[in-house]
């Protein structure tokens, strides 16, 4: 068992997770559907989206370089990272140069991925999450299971206890009043931090804006309190246009959260302005690279669309039973099982493929239609070049394409099939299978093969000449002695047949 697959054990077993993620889910995909339908040429908007996205990748070193531009003209300045380390040692010497000390924080996944929080702890600096899902599981010790919503993998009572545990608040289950406790402790750390950090959902090439979309307050406090502004950005994140950018954020909340804008929608242009009552005095943009001009040139490049909505963890039948920690990584879910693999390679990452129906539901909720399907089969096809796949895996390849090469092979195999699961059924169903066929039986039945083959069947129907139109008429391919065969006499091509 890999260490994937034991994660997956542990997830399914855990009734509290399994709870949390049922309440979550139907709420946002009836959110998400209703969201979607009102919005008028839901489907134009969409492809517009896409087509937003697909150009900016296309001309990606345009578009950023134009950024740079833009935001150096505001006052700003930027970096360019090549790595996670690269992106945290950028950081964690803004903050060595200008004596920061304490650090707010706004919810931002390009932190998560590049492990900047243990970085900047590691330079003895105190950063805290102000997120209320990111503090949540913070306090905890928690990674994040989900990219919009943190803390989903958590129910009330769980986080009751946590508050209970690290900021010793009355026991309670009641969301208000844990809010309440939360807002206070938090409050201060806006006021004393001496850096914020925060993510860039996109970044206006055309303008140098930065567009932060969150449903809480610390996003502005973070990017606006503190004399030091730092926003991480994934270098795909770059639209080119202020009009662009507008169509993006229309599919953006609606397909995360079921709302036609989030309750704080932020354009940031530059740092604080002679005149300017607030915004802080320096804006530092760190643009991380870390795969993803990798990623650019190779198969999974479409991967790059996506707009971190969350709507396909929402949907997926697989991440509902597994919820986020089990996939191991940073982006979990269907766009992280290929984005993960893209950016982290296929040997380590690869397996995530695999936690797929490809039912195609994450490409139907898909605000901009990434085919997340196809490059699911993509990932497993280069795992598997890549690791050589499991050793029975290997061997029931080489044994299939035996038994399919052979006519007299296929046919006896079918017989033994017939004969093997007819022997192990109980009452019309197997129950169960040996390995590795038992991972299908630990959750479902295996039908039992039919008593004769198609192959047979067909046999048996020319040989005693019982191909008959329905309805008893004569066959038309036999006509009556003394009736001409004539094309009007052939059977419609629609018209229903008993075999």
């Amino acid at each position: 068992m890999t260490d994937f697959q034991r994660r997956i054990a542990v997830a399914l077993a855990d009734e509290n997770l399994q709870t949390a993620l049922d309440r979550s889910h139907v709420r946002s995909n009836a959110a998400r559907e209703a969201a979607i339908g009102a919005l008028p040429d839901a489907d134009a908007t969409r492809d517009r989206a896409r087509q937003i996205r697909v150009e900016t990748l296309r001309r990606l070193d345009h578009y950023l370089e134009r950024l740079e531009k833009s935001v150096t003209t505001n006052g700003g300045h930027v970096h360019w990272a090549r790595d996670a380390a690269e992106a945290c040692a950028i950081v964690a010497e803004i903050a060595r140069a200008r004596g920061v000390k304490r650090i707010a924080k706004s919810k931002s996944m390009v932190s998560e991925e590049i492990h900047l929080n243990p970085a900047l702890k590691a330079e003895g600096l105190q950063v805290v999450e102000t997120d209320l899902g990111e503090y949540i599981i913070q306090l905890a010790g928690h990674t994040p299971s989900h990219m919009t919503a943190p803390a989903i993998h958590l129910r009330r009572e769980d986080i009751g206890a946590i508050f209970e545990e690290h900021l010793g608040m009355e026991a309670t289950a009641d969301p208000k009043r844990m809010t309440e406790v939360a807002r206070a402790k938090l409050r201060q750390v806006f006021l004393k931090a001496d850096m914020g950090i925060s993510g860039v959902n996109f970044a206006v090439a055309e303008t140098g804006t930065l567009a932060l979309v969150t449903n809480e307050g610390n996003g502005r406090l973070v990017t606006t309190v503190p004399p030091i502004h730092v926003a991480l950005m994934g270098i795909e994140r770059v639209v080119p246009t202020l009009s662009d950018l507008e169509v993006l954020l229309r599919v953006l909340a609606r397909s995360g959260t079921g709302q036609k804008l989030t309750c704080y929608t932020s354009l940031l242009t530059g740092p604080r302005r002679a005149g300017d009552p607030d915004g802080p005095a320096e804006l530092h943009l760190v643009m991380v690279d870390n795969g993803r001009s990798h990623v650019l040139g190779g198969d999974l490049a479409e991967s790059l669309l996506c707009i971190r909505c969350g709507a396909c963890l929402n949907i997926c039948p697989v991440y509902r039973q597994i919820g986020g920690h089990a996939y191991g990584s940073v982006i979990s879910g269907p766009i992280g099982a290929v984005l993960t693999p893209a950016m982290g390679g296929m040997a380590e990452w690869g397996e995530l493929a695999g936690a797929s129906s490809l039912c195609g539901a994450c490409q139907a909720v898909c605000p901009v239609r990434v085919d997340i399907p196809s490059m699911l089969l993509t990932v497993r096809g280069a795992h598997t070049a890549a690791t050589g796949g499991p050793v029975w895996l290997s061997f029931g390849m080489k044994w299939w394409a035996g038994v399919m090469n052979s006519l007299h092979r296929y046919r006896f195999a079918q017989r033994l099939a017939r004969w093997g699961t007819r022997w192990l059924a109980r009452s019309g169903k197997v129950k169960s299978l040996p390995p590795p066929l038992s991972a299908w039986t630990a959750s479902r039945d295996f039908p039992v093969f039919a008593k004769t083959t198609f192959r047979e069947r067909w046999r048996l129907r020319v040989t005693s000449g019982g191909w008959r139109v329905m309805g008893g008429g004569p066959d038309p391919r036999h006509p009556s002695p003394g009736t001409a065969s004539t094309p009007d006499s052939r059977p419609v091509k629609d018209e229903p047949r008993e075999w």
